[in-house]
This record gives C-alpha cells, structure tokens and sequence, in this order.
C-alpha cells in the first residue's frame, strides 16, 4: 500500500507510514464529514490502490452503492453468490445494474468443496451443529470473500454499529491484519432512520424482502423474518443462540487509538 500524506484540518499530517496509520487518519477524517458522497470520494483520494466494495445487496451496500455511482470513484463491486440465495436478491442485483450501470463481479464458491460440504453434511446439515454451519459459510462465503479481496488495499462494507450489540463499536475504518487492508465502514455511524430516509430520497432499489419482515438477508435456509422487537439480527441462523452469530466475513477489527 503506498504512503501518502493526509491534511487533517488545516495541517499536513506525518507522511502515513502503514496501513495501520492510514485507517488512523481515515477513521478521523470520515467521521468529521457526515456526507456519504463525499466520504467514498475521500476514501478514493487517500487509498491509492484499489478498493473493493462487497456488497450484500441488502439495504446498507444499496445506500453504499448509490453513493459510489453518484461519487464517480472507480470502486470494484462484487458480491458472493452462496448458490443459496433468495430470488428477491437476485432482482435486486439486476436492478442495481439496470440503474446504476456498474457491472457487479458475481463470486461464487469453489464447487469441489461445495459437493463435498454436502456429501458429508447433507443438504442441510448446517443446521446439524455450529461447526457445520460455520464451515457451510466458510465454504459458501468466506472462501469467495478471500478470491475477491486478493489484491486490494481498501474494503468497503455496510456495517452499521446499529446493527447489534456486537457491532457496536464498529469504526470508520481499521487495519485489518487478516486480510492485509483497511477495512471501511462509512456508514458506521448511521442509524436505521437516516439510512431509511436516505434510500427513499434517492429512490434507491432495494430487496422487496426488507418490506416482509427481513431486515438482515442472508441465504434463504438460514434467513427468517424478524418478529416484532426481536433484534434486527435475529432472524439469521435462528436456531442458534443469540451470542456473537457472524458468518465469518466480518471480524470487526477496532479503530486503533492514536499513540
């Protein structure tokens, strides 16, 4: 990743050395500016490489997506086909495209290790443990993730610290060792009404599945709709316990604090 210097307030900052000092100055710069437009044009100016966006094409990645388009920033967009999804997903990808014109790089899982997840498991056997279904996403999700991150110096994603608790502490953007990039959120900081309000202002598609109940979508054996007051996560591998479920994709590294 190169190096480059950031102008915080009316200082030049130190030239950034690492990635680590990059998501730094970058988690301070987006959340002193509140506008989506121009937080993914400053994600674009600072990180010269390229930048990836993996999107869900739930609500979140729509807003983010509609940004991107309207920025004119050249971001990569792609998104993994589990081969489990809703046929409402798929919809909304290709209304995305018919909207937007930005072709989304569609990933899907290696097939050898998909045949042989369900040889062992069975078709559903993902509901048969955690393991089981932790390596379904492994397998279906992250391996994917991986192919379309390989190479690239930013990722940007829609995760929102209102999410869930376990998100909670979600920064703008942080180092993340794992993948060797800095991982950008920048609508951390939103909350379901402004993300609401923002997607209805700008007549932006979305999964007609947020309408039935649905406000996380994932693949669709392991996605229900959420009942009144439940948690808006709650309705993603339901037969679980409620503690930390996360598919893997998402290991929320925390914004480092300034030394």
């Amino acid at each position: 990743m190169t190096a480059m210097p950031l102008t915080l307030g009316n200082e030049t900052a130190r030239p950034l050395t690492s990635g680590a000092d990059l998501a730094r100055s970058l988690h301070l710069e987006l959340s002193l500016n509140s506008d989506l437009v121009e937080r993914i044009r400053l994600l674009a100016r600072t990180i010269e490489s390229r930048i990836a966006f993996s999107t869900s094409l739930g609500i979140e990645d729509q807003a983010i997506l509609h940004a991107i388009a309207a920025s004119g920033a050249a971001i990569d967009v792609f998104t993994l086909d589990t081969g489990r999804l809703f046929p409402e997903t798929i919809d909304t990808l290709a209304a995305s495209e018919l909207r937007y014109g930005i072709r989304t790089r569609v990933l899907a899982p290696p097939a050898a290790e998909v045949e042989g997840l369900v040889s062992r498991d069975g078709v559903l056997g993902f509901r048969n443990s955690i393991e089981a279904r932790k390596l379904c996403c492994q397998v279906r999700k992250v391996l994917p993730l991986k192919r379309g991150l390989a190479g690239a110096s930013g990722w940007i994603t829609g995760l929102r610290r209102e999410q869930s608790a376990g998100r909670a502490d979600v920064p703008f953007a942080a180092w993340d060792a794992e993948y060797g990039l800095i991982k950008l959120n920048p609508i951390a900081d939103w909350p379901l009404e402004q993300l609401e309000a923002y997607v209805a202002d700008h007549g932006i598609p979305i999964n007609p599945l947020h309408a039935k109940g649905f406000p996380s979508i994932g693949c669709q054996p392991c996605t229900r709709a959420v009942r009144p007051g439940e948690d808006i996560r709650a309705g993603r591998w339901w037969w679980e316990s409620e503690d930390a479920k996360e598919c893997g994709l998402h290991n929320r590294p925390r914004a480092e604090k300034a030394a």
